[in-house]
């Protein structure tokens, strides 16, 4: 029954342990908070000073007037403050102190009205400077931290409460006459006068600790909802590694789940490569140096995938299924397809990995194909199926009997009409399927 109200109350709680990284990602956020509120408080104090040298004064400033020696020191320590946290020293000891000497100015300085218009203490409880007090717990809320506001709206009680008793302390049998009683209950006399109502101040300091519950509810509910969404936008820049990042914002920002066979049918192009001789290649180098090469030999491919619009839809083993027109618009897709399968030929037949040329065999074709999700509840694979894609990694392994590295279907030529030079190989048979398809080379 506790957890459920609980979580009706406060929101739903965050994972019980955050990942390292996400700890400090909310650290460093709260970091960037506490210099923001840093120099808002450098801001108010600037401005308590300018409200203090402006105002009239009933009694004589001296040497002992305590409303310009609150504001100095407190310019010093929010000066202090921010230098600490400049200097990436600011322990939570420090930031309570911080609460504490925000709420003891502004008392201090209320209580100083009585001086500098000379009148009796319970002067000072109508002021509406107290209106300011809201303004500092409200400015512990962007820290996204509860316990601060908490402590705000507990220190600035607390602190009207003895405001109230001084108040009534200083007035016993100095101002008001024999028989006089310096509580009343008349609101207007209140008003008109130096009495005090008990019940005013009691709604004030009520008005104080409400508005703080309401803001540390308010704050433990988005500071559930900020880790979640930490954690979330952690594990989707985390899953962009091992998706393409289209796909990763698209998995992320799907209005419903994604379910197995979700996807869509487009009329797109897809290349599969493969690396010739990788078994004697694997065989030479050794695990260890073979696990080092071909990641970079998939930092050269993919630098090259990218720059021609291309998305890697898929690892295995050596081999490389890349789209184009799929979860990146590209209208120009069968052209930069071809480009893409240039430039890896290209890169891939002068530069060496582990001592090593690896040279990359490219198949291609263009046509529909569903693009969506593929497996079960529990596991996707975002990828593309159908029998044009069949047809792409057919033609890249005919490479090795035609000699050839880059071989194309006749809709893949078609679409890029003169742009590039194919040789017509003919009408060849094609594993899995009835009919034949006219394979075209791009020597």
């Amino acid at each position: 029954m506790w957890r459920h109200l609980s979580a009706f109350v406060f929101g739903n709680p965050a994972s019980a342990r955050l990942p390292e990284r996400v700890r400090l990602a909310i650290v460093a956020d709260q970091y960037q908070s506490e210099m923001l509120i840093g120099w808002v408080q450098f801001a108010l104090v600037l401005f308590f000073a300018v409200l203090y040298g402006v105002s009239p004064k009933t009694a004589p400033v001296t040497i002992h007037s305590p409303e310009p020696w609150a504001i100095g020191l407190y310019l010093l320590f929010t000066v202090g403050r921010l230098a600490a946290g400049y200097g990436g020293f600011l322990p939570r000891w420090l930031l309570l102190l911080s609460v504490i000497a925000d709420m003891a100015l502004l008392m201090v300085l209320i209580w100083t009205f009585h001086l500098k218009y000379a009148q009796p203490a319970p002067f000072y409880l109508k002021a509406p400077t107290l209106l300011y007090v809201f303004i500092f717990i409200a400015l512990r809320a962007l820290r996204f931290d509860p316990r601060y506001v908490v402590a705000a709206g507990l220190a600035a009680a607390v602190g009207w409460l003895g405001m109230l008793w001084y108040a009534l302390a200083d007035m016993q049998n100095s101002i008001l006459g024999a028989g006089d009683s310096l509580i009343t209950r008349d609101y207007v006399l209140y008003m008109t006068s130096n009495r005090v109502l008990i019940g005013a101040e009691i709604d004030k300091i009520i008005s104080i600790l409400l508005v703080t519950a309401v803001l540390a509810v308010a704050l433990i509910r988005a500071q559930r909802l900020l880790v979640r969404s930490t954690v979330a936008g952690t594990a989707a820049h985390d899953l962009s590694r091992f998706v393409s990042p289209e796909v990763a914002r698209r998995i992320v920002s799907a209005d419903q789940a994604i379910e197995p066979g979700d996807g869509e049918v487009k009329t797109a192009t897809v290349m599969f490569t493969d690396i010739e001789g990788f078994s004697g290649i694997s065989e030479r180098l050794g695990p260890t140096a073979l696990v080092r090469a071909l990641n970079d030999y998939f930092a050269a491919a993919s630098a090259v995938i990218e720059r021609n619009g291309g998305v890697i839809s898929q690892f295995n083993g050596d081999a490389l299924l890349i789209t184009f027109n799929t979860v990146r618009p590209d209208p120009d897709h069968a052209a930069n397809a071809v480009r893409c399968a240039l430039e890896l030929t290209r890169v891939m037949g002068s530069t060496t990995f582990g001592g090593l040329l690896w040279r990359t065999r490219c198949g291609i074709n263009t046509g529909e194909f569903v693009a969506g999700a593929v497996g079960t509840k529990e596991r996707l694979i975002f990828t593309v199926h159908g029998d044009e894609v069949n047809i792409a990694a057919r033609l890249e392994q005919m490479n090795k009997q035609h000699g050839t590295y880059i071989l194309a279907a006749e809709r893949t030529v078609a679409a890029c009409g003169d742009a590039f030079g194919f040789e017509c190989i003919g009408e060849v048979p094609v594993r899995g399927r009835q009919g034949g398809v006219t394979v075209y080379a791009l020597r």
